[in-house]
């Protein structure tokens, strides 16, 4: 079921129909996806292949910070189940919680990406910079890449929420509610992968 079959009402609580106009813009947006996925599906697959080339830098192990990548995964991960609870309350008309909800989860990814930019800054400092080896220049690009990704996220929740406080949770509102919140829960799905393939085996190497 798309959000364009949801029922369209005047007074029920759900109103996240839409028609063709939605379904269409709900296919672009997947199509979007879909091609996101595959740009980085390239980026895991050019740092698989360069992670062992470090050249006369330092490898991973050196570098990566278990404690941190752990407090990185935790605000992206709880910022996923904050934006679910925006969603939640969105389907009961409940503007404020929706733009409380959708105000937290902008901080969680605000911290992920002050977390990001830091560990950046820590390594460039320490000699570490994305010129220093192939590795480190797959290793920028991809982790930069889903960072700035996060970052056009938090814009787009922001302009979310204004467009909340302004209009209310209209059938567009709500449509384009919907399609943020896929993309929010696809760069966590992006940042485990990240974790799972970068950070953790490069800390237990």
């Amino acid at each position: 079921m798309t959000i364009a079959d949801t029922p369209t009402t005047d007074h029920g609580t759900l109103e996240l129909g839409g028609g063709k106009a939605f379904e269409e813009r709900e296919f672009g947006f997947w199509l979007y996806l879909m091609t996101d996925a595959i740009i980085f599906a390239l980026m895991f697959a050019t740092y698989v292949v360069m992670s062992g080339n470090i050249a006369a830098g330092p490898d991973a192990k050196s570098l990566f910070d278990l404690q941190h990548t752990a407090g990185e995964t935790f605000l992206l991960l709880l910022s996923s189940i904050t934006f679910g609870f925006a969603t939640l309350s969105s389907l009961e008309n409940q503007n404020n919680r929706v733009i409380f909800w959708l105000v937290v989860t902008a901080c969680l990814g605000a911290g992920f990406v002050a977390m990001e930019v830091s560990e950046f800054v820590g390594m460039i400092n320490a000699g570490a910079g994305p010129g220093t080896s192939g590795f480190l220049s797959a290793f920028f690009t991809l982790v930069g890449t889903h960072g700035l990704h996060v970052t056009a996220g938090i814009v787009g929740i922001l302009v979310m929420v204004g467009q909340i406080a302004v209009k209310g949770l209209t059938n567009p509102v709500r449509s384009r509610l919907y399609r943020l919140g896929l993309f929010w829960h696809f760069l966590d799905i992006v940042w485990i992968g990240i974790f799972s393939v970068v950070y953790l085996p490069g800390i237990l190497s």
